[in-house]
């Protein structure tokens, strides 16, 4: 598995600007980067067979138990949205879930309750019945739902129709039998401290009222809520602050949250575009500061509060201005073995296999073919020697 050009000096620019080593760069079991190659096809999870051969999880080695192997169903959303009557391929939730069950995974994580309007029980499922018949399809399988992408009301001061939706997703998800509710959002795009604390009021209230209701409620992050905090210095021409503290937006966030009732889920693959994009700083007396983020050191300070992990993976790109191209897990370079030994804790995550762009316009087995091939990468870390 090649993760960079040498030629080119590409790998060595991105390593420089990640503030990493070649050997961390490159740093991965032999297990995992075999699993990488596996062939796409449906059908039985070889990693999961070898498992069950050898006594399961029970060794100390393996860094995602069988358990917490989960992937968010938006990876598939083709398949769950096409329609029965034209196709052989999985379609509709209950077929998909049969299929992920055979994959091996465990757990699934929505992004939303729509589906073919073919497929058994119409299209939309978000409602008390609806989540009923998914219940019964998640039972019959073997899985368990952990999370949904799902709704956050946009009104604070909260409107009576925005909390009434909200609390019946909060029934949705105790019907499903989730621990965790969240979103696929970040707590407010801005850069401002100010925007940020009403962002911090307004999860500590939906917190408090998913917490009465024995739900996690949780809030995902993308590149851009590990930018730096606009947070002094000069202010502009609206009277807003200019620069930096140093302290990132969802580092901010997590210190005037309350750890009780407000939770994240990081989106690994959107952390490291982080760490590519946002290193340096200007700092409140005007000079220009280097600080390299690291995801997986904002976890293990923050432990309890990550429950659930968007696990996705990368290729380098230094040209899209992001860093990384998205690949199936376990075919690109970010170092997942590194990461889940670096934040243990490996009974309490949840990881949840994502491949934003898996469906395929031509292909239209693909996504579940990738869902596949997450699986047994996943399956197969194991912590290096």
């Amino acid at each position: 598995m090649t993760a960079f050009n040498d030629e080119t000096g590409t790998g060595e620019a991105l390593r420089r600007t990640l503030g990493v080593s070649r050997r961390r760069f490159l740093s991965t079991c032999t297990a995992a980067a075999t699993a990488a190659i596996a062939a796409p096809v449906l059908g039985a999870s070889p990693a999961l067979a070898q498992e069950r051969g050898r006594g399961g999880d029970r060794g100390g080695d393996v860094l995602v138990p069988a358990d917490k192997r989960g992937i968010i169903l938006y990876t598939v959303r083709d398949a769950t949205g096409r329609d029965p009557l034209s196709t052989d391929l999985p379609s509709g939730f209950r077929e998909v879930f049969a299929q992920l069950s055979r994959f091996g995974y465990r757990q699934v994580e929505f992004a939303g309750y729509g589906q073919h309007a073919n497929a058994p029980g119409g299209a939309n499922l978000e409602s008390v019945e609806g989540a009923k018949l998914l219940r019964s399809w998640l039972d019959e399988y073997g899985l368990r739902a952990q999370g949904n992408h799902g709704f956050i009301p946009s009104s604070w001061p909260f409107t009576t129709p925005d909390l009434d939706t909200f609390k019946k997703h909060l029934e949705i998800a105790n019907i499903l039998g989730m621990d965790h509710m969240g979103t696929g959002g970040d707590p407010t795009g801005s850069a401002y401290r100010a925007d940020w604390d009403v962002a911090a009021d307004k999860w500590n209230a939906l917190g408090e009222i998913a917490r009465r209701a024995g739900l996690k409620l949780y809030t995902h992050n993308h590149d851009a809520a590990y930018g730096f905090l606009l947070d002094g210095g000069p202010l502009d021409a609206q009277g807003r602050p200019t620069r930096s503290s140093g302290i990132r937006k969802l580092e901010y966030f997590l210190k005037i949250t309350d750890p009780k009732v407000v939770w994240l889920e990081m989106d690994i693959f959107w952390a490291h575009v982080a760490q590519y994009k946002f290193h340096t700083y200007t700092a409140l007396d005007g000079s220009t500061r280097e600080k390299v983020f690291d995801p997986a050191g904002l976890v293990v300070r923050n432990n309890k509060r990550y429950p659930l992990f968007h696990a996705k993976d990368g290729t380098v790109n230094t040209t899209n201005g992001m860093g990384y191209d998205m690949v199936p897990f376990g075919t690109g370079v970010i170092d997942y073995t590194t990461f889940f030994s670096r934040v243990g804790a490996r009974n309490y995550h949840n990881p949840m296999v994502e491949q934003d762009n898996a469906p395929s316009g031509t292909d239209p087995a693909q996504s579940l073919n990738h869902a596949k091939i997450g699986y047994d990468n996943i399956a197969a870390l194991r912590k290096c020697r």
